[in-house]
């Protein structure tokens, strides 16, 4: 059974250093309210580690449909 991470971005981005600006386009969240479920990963952790301030987290067991352009290259 896989672990996925549910993301939700609380806070918006300005006046954020670009690094962090980087990290949440890096994890496909581009507004606030804007949600994605992603693998769990260590990268993904260390991801969002370092914008745990600005987002909401939630950590999923078993099969959950995966969006993005990632989900749709493996279809």
């Amino acid at each position: 059974m896989s672990t996925h991470i549910w993301v939700k971005q609380l806070k918006g981005q300005a006046g954020k250093p670009e690094s962090q600006k980087l990290i949440l386009q890096g994890l496909g969240l581009k507004r606030v309210g804007d949600e994605r479920t992603l693998r769990d990963t260590p990268a993904i952790r260390g991801m969002i580690q370092r914008v745990q301030h600005l987002v909401d987290i939630q950590v999923r067991q078993g099969q959950i449909a995966l969006t993005g352009a990632r989900s749709r290259r493996a279809e």
